[in-house]
């Protein structure tokens, strides 16, 4: 057995999959789709932003006829099918520089990974934006895909492309691995990756504050729940994501986390949250 941190803090996930041998392994064997890079980015965004949201995606990468995009969750949320569409849409959207050209030069997938879990309990999820015939048959003119993986429901009748996949992921989330039940040699360099006694002093801060920070989004998410069903989610997605992110500083601030951290969790300004802190 292996003692691993736990792929659940976004921290540990970028670490292992923004490795370019491991996140092209892992999209070949989710998506079917060979890419050629040499980077990954992390917390990517586009500027301008595209929309009224300021969109960060976890893990980004491209090469001359894909873009890839990986996000991971780990709280459960009731809109995360409508937030990874958005998230995707905007990849798209981004690559259509003129009005007379709408067919993006590059074929645009996202894999959204729910460590938690989610309501509906399958481990494997797909948008498939390709029209279909009367009879379900692809045109095979639209070729971008969106899968949410849960690996909390990988079973013996999940494909074997996603299993090992699901299973390694869902193994490190108690800290702890059989790493000789695993033959793919990324999910190996995973391991290796994300051993505990590798972990730095800066990586185990960032998830102690992950982790902090999902417990104020779950408090926050069972007070709206008592209050009236998610009041704060069914306000408006613009005011709604707002409140939520002065909700959040005003907790994470009451702890003694750096402004400067806060900022760059909430995507607040400096001075949004200074005032913030003058308000309590």
């Amino acid at each position: 057995m292996k003692k691993v941190a736990s792929l659940q803090y976004g921290v540990i996930f970028k670490k292992a999959f923004s490795q370019p041998d491991i996140f092209t392994g892992f999209v070949r064997d989710i998506l079917g789709v060979h890419i050629e890079i040499d980077r990954v980015e992390t917390e990517k965004s586009f500027d301008p932003p595209i929309g009224k949201i300021d969109t960060r995606f976890d893990l980004f990468a491209e090469d001359k006829k894909n873009r890839v995009v990986v996000d991971i969750q780990h709280v459960r949320f009731p809109d995360h099918y409508d937030r990874f569409l958005h998230y995707h849409c905007v990849a798209l959207l981004e690559q259509v520089a003129r009005s007379e050209l709408y067919t993006p030069p590059m074929r645009t997938f996202t894999i959204v990974v729910l460590t938690s879990g989610d309501k509906h309990k399958v481990d494997v999820a797909t948008i498939d934006f390709d029209p279909k015939d009367r009879q379900g048959k692809g045109l095979n003119e639209i070729l971008h895909r969106v899968v949410y993986l849960c690996p909390k429901y990988v079973t013996a009748e999940t494909p074997p492309p996603y299993r090992e996949w699901l299973q390694a992921i869902n193994d490190s989330l108690d800290q702890e691995v059989e790493e000789s039940g695993y033959q793919l040699p990324e999910i190996q360099r995973v391991f290796n990756l994300i051993e505990q006694d590798l972990v730095s002093p800066q990586e185990r801060a960032r998830m102690k504050d992950e982790y902090a920070m999902e417990l104020v989004k779950r408090d926050k998410y069972e007070e709206g729940r008592q209050d009236g069903r998610q009041e704060g989610w069914n306000e408006g997605q613009a005011q709604g994501r707002e409140e939520e992110k002065r909700y959040l500083a005003r907790k994470m601030l009451s702890q003694g986390l750096e402004v400067k951290l806060i900022a760059e969790l909430t995507n607040l300004t400096l001075e949004e949250i200074q005032q913030l802190g003058q308000e309590e």
